[in-house]
């Protein structure tokens, strides 16, 4: 009865390390995607929700841009808003996007929306 041989085990070992490495890899890779989707999303949401406050409250905000917090649970998120005229006077068209931090390095989601006058 012939056994493995020393040499044989090592590359088979060498090869389990190479493909468990391989999956490690992988899962990592998809967590971090993971977690990025997940602030995506919730930074659409804090656009959403900042446009509907607006609506609900009828404001009818001046031209310009400014920032506002607009946190989603524990994601500190900052929306940028810009207030642009359009032909109709009647009418603002708000431009909010969404940062994960102060800098604005990283847009994460933007929104455009359509505020008429009270």
């Amino acid at each position: 009865m012939r056994g493995f041989t020393l040499i044989e085990v090592l590359v088979a070992l060498a090869i389990v390390a190479v493909a468990l490495a391989a999956g490690v890899r992988a899962a990592g890779s998809m967590t971090q995607a993971n977690v990025e989707l997940r602030l995506k999303l919730l930074a659409q949401l804090a656009a959403d929700n900042r446009i509907a406050e607006l609506r609900a409250a009828t404001a009818f905000p001046p031209l310009g841009t400014r920032n506002v917090a607009c946190p989603q649970g524990r994601a500190r998120l900052e929306c940028v808003e810009e207030v642009k005229s359009t032909p109709n006077p009647l009418f603002r068209r708000i431009e909010v996007r969404v940062y994960a931090n102060a800098e604005h390095g990283h847009m994460l989601a933007e929104l455009v929306g359509i505020l008429p006058r009270p």
